[in-house]
């Protein structure tokens, strides 16, 4: 594996610190505050051509790879600007449409999504189901015309009030009437303003301009012509989509633990105490050393994640370990540099504690930290089953 940019993955990797003159840390911080999309942030990312990566040049997109994908996000998360929104909307929908979509969805959603022109959110998450995706329990009834009815309800779907199309994964087959506990999942493209479907604002701690929602429907009638993929045979459309997830969390993590991380080495240079400056001090210097080290390792190991999963062979265990590994080692990156700024690291002016609730956050979703040790544990060491 050669991990050594090209020019234009090296200038993909770049744009953060250049989207960020225009559209700095400030700009996405009075976002979220606001609890508001960064419309001005994403429409210019998509201007740029960013936001389709993965789509292929026939529909608008850059048709390049995760590697690219994941370069951009962890330059815009090093520029301290991340948008969950390249994760969910423009890999998870896009991504997926390029892949299973029929050309008919293709030319109807693909051009005006990379253009910024619409946007996409992703529906999986259950109340009761959480975590355990098998157990999805939002229906989609076949109808006497040919056409679906979907019933059920979602949690904590990003961006779903202000996105135009949401991918919703339903059962067309109850989970306790299938051969196999994969059948019966469908993948329904939804206006979200369809007839039937209800939204309300999930408030959350956390400071992202992303807003969270419940979502529920009541017979939103769907066609054949909004399947994505097969009926019934959807859980491999779905699989498509999970991987990458974990894999861009992985170079989002990275991007955060060096954002932080510079932070705290110019400030550990400038700060004098004791007639020193404290970055001379080892107590500061070795857990900085340790965060940083940890992040390059979290980064290189969601570099070797996309590499693999480009070259469309098995990268579930890298993901999984690569989004374990740099939520950790974020998380470890703030509270370095929070120990470094003193009480100076929890004031408004810093900025450095706005960083802790998001990288806190990434090691519980999109699948908490056990869940992947469970799965390391059972898929990559062969331990027994433990859930």
């Amino acid at each position: 594996m050669d991990f050594s940019l090209s020019e234009e993955q090296r200038m993909i990797y770049e744009y953060g610190q250049n989207l960020s003159k225009t559209y700095d840390r400030k700009y996405w911080m009075e976002c979220a505050e606001r609890g508001e999309f960064p419309e001005d942030l994403y429409r210019q990312v998509a201007q740029d051509g960013f936001v389709g990566v993965m789509v292929p040049e026939a529909y608008g997109g850059a048709g390049l790879g995760m590697m690219e994908m994941g370069l951009l996000n962890e330059g815009l998360a090093e520029a301290g600007i991340p948008l969950l929104s390249l994760v969910i909307g423009a890999t998870m929908g896009l991504s997926l449409i390029a892949r299973f979509g029929t050309e008919e969805q293709k030319q109807k959603y693909l051009p005006d999504a990379c253009a910024g022109k619409t946007r996409f959110c992703f529906a999986i998450t259950e109340p009761n189901a959480g975590t355990n995706t098998i157990k999805t329990a939002t229906i989609a009834t076949p109808t006497s015309e040919g056409r679906f009815k979907i019933n059920g309800g979602k949690t904590y779907i990003t961006d779903a009030g202000d996105a135009d199309y949401m991918i919703v994964v339903t059962r067309t087959t109850p989970h306790d009437q299938v051969e196999r506990s994969t059948d019966g999942f469908t993948l329904f493209i939804v206006d979200t303003k369809a007839k039937g479907i209800e939204m309300h604002p999930i408030p959350i701690s956390v400071k992202i301009p992303e807003t969270q929602y419940q979502v529920f429907f009541d017979d939103v009638e769907v066609g054949e012509a909004e399947v994505l993929g097969d009926v019934g045979k959807g859980f491999r459309v779905l699989f498509e989509a999970i991987n990458p997830e974990r894999i861009l969390v992985g170079f989002i993590c990275a991007g955060l633990g060096r954002f932080t991380m510079d932070k705290a080495v110019e400030y550990a240079n400038e700060r004098v105490v004791f007639n020193h400056p404290i970055g001379a001090y080892q107590a500061l210097q070795h857990p900085l050393a340790r965060a940083k080290t940890e992040i390059e390792m979290a980064a290189l190991m969601s570099r070797q994640a996309a590499w693999l999963f480009d070259r469309e062979l098995p990268c579930g265990a890298e993901s999984n370990m690569a989004k374990f590994a740099a939520a950790e080692a974020a998380c470890h990156a703030v509270d370095a540099s929070l120990q470094c700024f003193g009480g100076n690291g929890f004031t408004k002016e810093y900025g450095i504690f706005d960083i802790y609730p998001m990288a806190r956050l990434l090691k519980t979703i999109p699948l908490n930290n056990e869940m992947v040790l469970n799965y390391v544990a059972e898929y990559v060491l062969g331990l027994p089953r433990s859930y």
